[in-house]
C-alpha cells in the first residue's frame, strides 16, 4: 500500500440515526428553510433601521447599553452566582463546537442588541461596529462606499465578535492576515464592571494582544475598531485549474500568490485575493482576484458574472468547470464575490440537501438559501449530533505554508474529504508571544511566502463527510480529529475552536500557549469571573461542580510565566 493509499475499512451496518440523517432534508425544506428565510428578511429590516439612524443615536443606544451590561455585572454576587456568560442561547452560534459550558450554572449577561454600525471613519479608515455586526450588515453598508473590512469573512452570518475572540480568515488574509490582525482597538467590559479601551500601545497593550482566540473569557467586547480599506466595484478573478499529484496541487497553490523572488510585498506581483480548491487528489482549481473598476469590467469582450443570484450554479461548482474549459477570466460585482460561498454554505449544502444544486430546484426554491446554520443545530437532538460529530468533518488546519503538502497527503489518508478549501494566511511576529505564534526562527529560513515580519500559513479547510462514510465503512470520527489534533501540534499548526475538539488540557496548552492569556486573566480580574478558555472549549457536557473545581485550581496555582 504507497502512502497516499488510504487503509481497507470493514463495511459499517447501519442504524436508525442514518435513515434520519438521509431523510433529514425533509425537516430542512419544511421546517428550517421557511423559519430562515424569515429570519433573514427580519434581520435585513432590523438592520435597515438601524442604518436609518444617525450615528449620533446610535451611538447613544451604544451607550445606554453598555451601562446596563455594567450594571448587570456588578448585580452578580461572586458566591452565589455562577460564572458569567452571554445570554444567547447554544444553538444560535455558527461553530460546530457544543456549546455545553452553558448547561452549567451561570451568570447571564444579554448582549443582544450590540449588532449596530457605530460609525464609519473614512479619515482614519476606520469602522467601529458592535459584537453582533454581522459580515453582510457591515459588506452592506460599506462597499457601496467602495470601502470595506481588510478582511470579510465568507458567511453572511458570522459575526465580528466570534471572528475576533475565535478565528477569521479571507482571501484577503495572505496580505492582512487573519479578522483579528486588522482590529485597531477593542472596547471590553471586565469582570468588575470597568470598560476599557485596548490599543496595541496604550496601557492595555496587552489585553489587546490576548483577546484574540481567548473566547470572550477575558470580559465582555461591546464594540471594536476595525481597518478599512479601498476596494473598487468588481473583482477580477481568474480561474486556473492544475492536474498533479498533491504535492504539484500544493506547489501550484503556492505559486499562485507568493513570488519565488520572495518578493511578497509587491502588488504587481501579488493578487488582493487567492483561494484554491482541491476537488480530488488529483485536481485542483486555483482562484487569484484584483480589484477591478466598473468600467473596466464592463469593457467590452469581458464577462461579467453576479454569482449571487439564487438561481446562478454554486460557487464551487461553477469554479469546477475551469477542470473541463481551462483557465478563464471573469468579472464578479465586489459584494458578491465576497459572500460567494454564503448560499451553499461552501458544499456543506449539498449534504443538507442532496439535490439543491440542481438547476430545477435553485430555479424554484433557490432563493430560500441557505439554511441558517443555528436552525439546523436547534433541530438535531444529542442523537443526530453526535452522530454527525463521528460521521462528519468540520475542521480548519492551520499549517505552515511550506508544510501544505503534507496536509493534503495527511487528509487523503486518514479522511478521504473532498473539496478541500485553501486559504492563506500571515501569522505575525509581535512584540508578545500570543496564544498563536510562527514558527521560532522562521524568518531566517527565507522560505516562499514568508516576511522578516510575518510567516506564511495556510487554512486547510476539510469540511463534508469522509470516503469511509460516503462508501458505507468504517469510520471513528472522534479518533480521526484527535491523530488530525497530534499532527497538527507535532508540526506547529493550530486548531480554530469554533471546531469539535479531542484535546486532552495538556496537549490543549501544548497547541496554543497560556503565558499571556493566563496573565490577563489573572491581571484583569477574569479568573472566578469568566470560565477559562479550555473548559469552554472542550467536548462533551460541563458540570457546574466541575466548572469550580478548574476555576479554583487556577485561582490557587502559581502566577504563570510568559515565555
Amino acid at each position: 500500500m504507497s502512502d497516499l493509499e488510504a487503509p481497507l475499512r470493514p463495511k459499517r451496518k447501519k442504524i436508525w440515526v442514518d435513515y434520519f440523517v438521509q431523510f433529514r432534508w425533509i425537516i430542512v425544506i419544511f421546517v428550517v428553510l421557511p423559519i430562515s428565510f424569515t429570519l433573514y428578511f427580519l434581520t435585513y429590516l432590523g438592520d435597515v433601521w438601524s442604518e436609518s439612524k444617525s450615528f449620533k443615536k446610535r451611538q447613544q443606544e451604544h451607550d445606554e447599553n453598555v451601562e446596563k451590561v455594567v450594571k448587570r455585572l456588578k448585580e452578580r454576587n461572586p458566591k452565589k452566582d455562577g460564572l458569567v456568560c452571554t445570554a444567547r442561547k447554544p444553538w444560535i452560534a455558527v461553530g460546530m463546537r457544543n456549546v455545553d459550558y452553558k448547561r452549567a450554572r451561570h451568570f447571564e449577561v444579554d448582549l443582544s442588541a450590540f449588532r449596530n454600525v457605530l460609525e464609519i471613519d473614512q479619515e482614519r479608515m476606520v469602522a467601529r461596529v458592535e459584537p453582533l455586526v454581522n459580515m453582510g450588515q457591515i459588506s452592506r453598508v460599506t462597499v457601496p462606499m467602495n470601502l470595506s473590512l481588510a478582511v470579510v469573512a465568507e458567511l453572511d452570518d458570522l459575526t465580528v465578535g466570534g471572528l475576533i475572540n475565535g478565528y477569521g480568515i479571507e482571501g484577503s488574509s495572505h496580505i492582512y492576515g487573519l479578522f483579528s490582525d486588522t482590529v485597531v482597538a477593542y472596547e471590553i467590559v471586565l469582570a468588575d464592571g470597568r470598560l476599557v479601551r485596548a490599543t496595541k500601545d496604550n496601557e492595555y497593550s496587552d489585553l489587546f494582544y490576548a483577546i484574540p482566540w481567548s473566547q470572550g473569557t477575558l470580559g465582555l467586547l461591546v464594540a471594536a475598531e476595525i481597518k478599512l480599506i479601498p476596494i473598487k466595484e468588481y473583482m477580477k478573478l481568474t480561474y486556473k485549474p492544475l492536474v498533479g499529484n498533491l504535492k504539484e496541487l500544493a506547489q501550484g497553490y503556492i505559486d499562485s500568490f507568493a513570488p519565488r523572488d520572495g518578493d511578497q510585498d509587491n502588488p504587481d506581483k501579488v493578487p488582493d485575493f487567492v483561494e484554491t480548491m482541491i476537488y480530488s487528489p488529483t485536481e485542483a482549481v486555483f482562484m487569484t482576484g484584483r480589484y477591478a473598476s466598473k468600467e473596466e469590467a464592463k469593457k467590452k469582450g469581458n464577462k461579467t458574472n453576479s454569482v449571487c443570484w439564487w438561481f446562478k450554479p454554486w460557487f464551487y461548482q461553477h469554479a469546477q468547470t475551469a477542470l473541463k474549459k481551462g483557465e478563464f477570466v471573469e468579472y464578479i460585482p465586489t459584494r458578491e464575490y465576497y459572500h460567494r460561498h454564503t448560499r451553499c454554505l461552501y458544499w456543506e449544502g449539498k449534504l443538507i440537501l442532496p439535490f439543491a444544486d440542481q438547476w430545477w430546484f435553485r430555479f424554484l426554491f433557490g432563493w430560500l438559501m441557505p439554511p441558517k446554520v443555528s436552525l439546523l443545530k436547534a433541530t438535531q437532538g444529542d442523537a443526530i449530533r453526535n452522530y454527525y460529530h463521528e460521521m462528519h468533518v468540520i475542521q480548519d488546519m492551520l499549517v505552515p505554508l511550506y508544510k501544505v503538502g503534507d496536509a493534503l497527503e495527511w487528509v487523503h489518508r486518514e479522511m478521504e474529504v473532498y473539496p478541500i478549501w485553501l486559504c492563506p494566511h500571515r501569522l505575525y511576529k509581535l512584540p508578545v508571544k500570543t496564544m498563536v505564534y510562527p514558527e521560532p526562527g522562521f524568518e531566517l529560513q527565507r522560505r516562499q511566502g514568508d516576511t522578516q515580519y510575518a510567516q506564511m500559513y495556510t487554512d486547510v479547510g476539510v469540511y463534508y463527510a469522509p470516503g469511509p462514510v460516503l462508501r458505507g465503512e468504517e469510520f471513528d470520527g472522534s479518533e480521526a480529529v484527535r491523530r488530525m489534533e497530534s499532527w497538527l501540534i507535532e508540526n506547529h499548526g493550530y486548531q480554530p475552536q469554533y471546531a469539535v475538539s479531542e484535546l486532552s488540557e495538556k496537549n490543549f496548552w501544548r497547541m496554543f500557549d497560556a503565558g499571556l492569556y493566563e496573565h490577563a486573566r489573572r491581571k484583569y480580574g477574569a479568573v472566578g469571573t469568566f470560565m477559562s478558555l479550555y473548559y469552554k472549549s472542550k467536548k462533551g457536557r460541563k458540570t457546574e461542580k466541575e466548572v469550580q473545581e478548574a476555576e479554583q485550581a487556577i485561582c490557587e496555582a502559581p502566577d504563570a510565566e510568559a515565555d
